[in-house]
């Protein structure tokens, strides 16, 4: 790919991040080519669908997040990395639609190279879940499904009574039920 045919593919993927997370997936690919600066084609060159668009915007966040999921297995000594890695997920879900939508398997079916990034992240995010359990900080009778419904139940509760005075207050609520 030409270098300039990168840079407007990136820009696509940017806008569309920003249009998903602003407003699901009922924006139009046309407001997308707006937002990113370049015609319809353009975006249709790259993403014959808003499907294809939205999938490359999903792909893009489960490799964002397994990134940062490794990371935090990485550097983390008492098990304590799980909860502020799950505190940037509620935070990110809460403001970002398509993050949801993807959380709750909503929205476009997935190809097998999406689903396997998915599967890579829950292959990580169940390591980081099992060390912090081996460390005593998570109950053990919890599993990847249930913290994963748990961070969903956080979501809501942010969305539907947030405080600007105490932000995270409701995932914090939520999210203690994972200790033991």
């Amino acid at each position: 790919m030409r270098a300039d045919a990168r840079r407007n593919r990136a820009r696509v993927l940017e806008a569309a991040s920003q249009a998903f997370a602003a407003e699901g997936l009922g924006v139009s690919l046309d407001e997308i080519a707006r937002r990113a600066g370049v015609g319809p084609g353009t975006v249709h060159r790259h993403f014959p669908t808003k499907e294809a668009l939205y999938e490359a915007v999903v792909a893009d966040h489960l490799e964002q997040l397994t990134v940062q999921a490794r990371e935090a297995l990485l550097a983390d000594q008492a098990g304590s990395a799980l909860f502020p890695f799950l505190h940037q997920l509620v935070r990110e879900a809460t403001t970002k639609q398509d993050l949801t939508d993807a959380l709750a398997r909503a929205g476009a079916v997935l190809t097998d190279s999406t689903q396997q990034a998915a599967v890579q992240l829950q292959q990580i995010f169940a390591e980081l879940l099992a060390h912090a359990q081996d460390a005593g900080v998570v109950r053990i009778d919890v599993d990847s499904e249930d913290v994963q419904a748990i961070v969903l139940a956080a979501v809501a509760g942010e969305r539907r009574r947030a405080d600007p005075t105490r932000p995270g207050r409701l995932a914090n609520l939520v999210l203690d039920s994972l200790r033991p």
